[in-house]
């Protein structure tokens, strides 16, 4: 297994402590091995097997415990009494009103529940008011490159391990196909599928699947481009798509959702405001995009950004794209009173480039 030091250390840090810790996140992107290598590390650490349970809520066997009543009698039945117990949830979302469930488990005093969800509505409207100031959000992305170098031989240039970085993509499972492209094609497509269906059509009821697909087409071939939901709409008009601004808002809010893509807002530099119009989008893996649109060989400025736009991610702040009067900044790193500004370029070999990039943003 691929070490994830940076999110087992987050795991180890809230430990014991009185607090839901939900770990999201796209599907695969390594949520359940994370959660199993914790309970591992738990096992080497002295705590009892009796301590620990673990439900995959996505499995057929687990199909009664869908209700959250049955759930909460099935996990209080098997407590340790005077012992600290353990509780894993894997895609707690399939379980209907499940905070009311863990709801009541956070009354006890001897619980540490961990859950994982591969939608955003996991921690929406009443759900996080309910569980206000009791839970704690793990992000979590397919591997970074650092993780994806780690995974691959020490005879691997870096070159080589970037191209194939973009290429395959960063799903952890991925780096177990030995670069074979028919198979790597064939687990992306299912999982792309997957996604799309159970996560984005089934939950939100979309009846135009062709459609939907078409705005994911869209935004794939636009990555690190403004692109605002009109914009969007009439683009996908003009090419005999008809579809209206509500209806595209309402597919991009249901992608953000499934974690497929990510979206970043604007930050005027001089005005110091945040601008509501002209989001970027970004895909959360490359390997993806070459499912949705095929591999773009001349598009590599734009896949370098959405690159570094997911390790930015990764390593926490908020993250906006700037603009300072006329000029663009890439992406501005925003954490409590302190900014960090990126410029992204796929060479500044040119002197007139480099000049441009490392301009004055005030």
């Amino acid at each position: 297994m691929i070490e994830r030091n940076g999110y087992m250390s987050l795991l180890e840090k809230w430990k014991d402590k009185r607090v839901v810790k939900v770990v999201t996140g796209i599907r695969r992107c390594g949520k359940s091995t994370l959660l199993k290598m914790f309970r591992d590390r738990l096992l080497q650490q002295g705590i009892n097997e009796k301590q620990i349970l673990c439900l995959n809520l996505e499995d057929i066997d687990n199909e009664p415990y869908l209700d959250y009543r049955v759930l909460y009698g099935h996990v209080k039945k098997g407590l340790q009494k005077g012992k600290m117990n353990y509780l894993f949830f894997d895609e707690i979302q399939m379980v209907d009103n499940f905070q009311k469930a863990i709801d009541s488990l956070l009354l006890m005093d001897n619980v540490d529940i961990y859950v994982t969800g591969s939608n955003a509505y996991l921690l929406s409207g009443e759900i996080a008011t309910l569980l206000s100031g009791r839970y704690v959000e793990i992000k979590m992305f397919p591997l970074s490159f650092s993780e994806y170098v780690s995974s691959l031989p020490a005879t691997v240039s870096l070159d080589a391990a970037y191209r194939s970085y973009i290429e395959y993509g960063a799903f952890p499972y991925v780096t177990q196909l030995n670069a074979d492209r028919a198979l790597i094609s064939d687990y992306l497509s299912g999982l792309y599928s997957t996604i799309v269906l159970k996560d984005v059509v089934t939950r939100k009821k979309i009846g135009d699947v062709m459609m939907l697909e078409s705005v994911v087409k869209f935004l794939s071939d636009n990555i690190g481009n403004i692109s605002a939901i009109k914009r969007i709409s009439d683009t996908m008009t003009s090419a005999g798509r008809r579809i209206s601004s509500h209806t595209v808002e309402s597919y991009v809010s249901a992608l953000l959702a499934s974690y497929i893509f990510y979206s970043a807002s604007r930050y005027d530099v001089k005005g110091m405001q945040y601008l509501k119009s002209g989001q970027k989008y970004y895909l959360a893996d490359m390997g993806l995009r070459n499912i949705i649109i095929g591999t773009r060989t001349g598009d590599l400025g734009h896949i370098l950004e959405n690159v570094i736009f997911m390790e930015l991610l990764r390593r926490g702040g908020e993250v906006y794209v700037g603009k300072a009067d006329s000029t663009e900044i890439d992406f501005i790193i925003i954490s409590g009173n302190m900014k960090t500004y990126y410029q992204v370029s796929l060479s500044v070999r040119d002197a007139n480039t480099l000049k441009r990039e490392l301009a004055d943003f005030g």
